[in-house]
């Protein structure tokens, strides 16, 4: 399984190197391949990562305050049987609404209108055209090298 260093990381999701290192270092998104162990060692993320990277600049870019994400991430890996990418998210306001089946889950208890909904269907496209870009592979969600074909003589 191919992994991505911080900063290759941190640009496939389009956050910045530092607002990464410190999620790292507060628990929000702790590196499934390869956590920093101390002064120099280097953080791997992998692509299960980028996708939680994706959700949580999504969920800060449309009004979510970072305390109400971590919130939402507690919930979403105690309670939900599904991949971060695939829930179903819907926002009001300062409310995180989880749709799960046919029941709506109010993730931090606070609002029940429902007046914006963040689809994150587009995330998992999202990180694959990136990786492809810089020349890797995304098939069943392994993420690997392109294989290149040697002409013959």
């Amino acid at each position: 399984m191919a992994g991505f260093s911080g900063t290759k990381a941190a640009h496939i999701v389009g956050i910045s190197y530092r607002q990464l290192d410190y999620w790292a270092r507060t628990n929000l998104v702790i590196p499934s391949l390869t956590a920093a162990t101390g002064s120099g060692t280097r953080r791997e993320y992998s692509y299960g990562d980028l996708l939680e990277l994706k959700v949580i600049k999504n969920l800060l870019d449309a009004g979510i305050k970072l305390e109400s994400v971590r919130e939402v991430f507690r919930y979403m890996r105690n309670n939900l049987n599904t991949d971060v990418a695939s829930a179903h998210v819907v926002i009001s306001g300062s409310s995180v609404v989880f749709c799960d089946g046919e029941n709506l889950i109010d993730v931090l208890r606070n609002g029940q209108g429902v007046l914006n909904v963040l689809p994150l269907s587009g995330v998992k496209d999202s990180i694959d055209a990136e990786i492809k870009s810089m020349g890797w592979q995304v098939i069943d969600d392994v993420v690997s090298p392109v294989a290149t074909r040697v002409v013959g003589l």
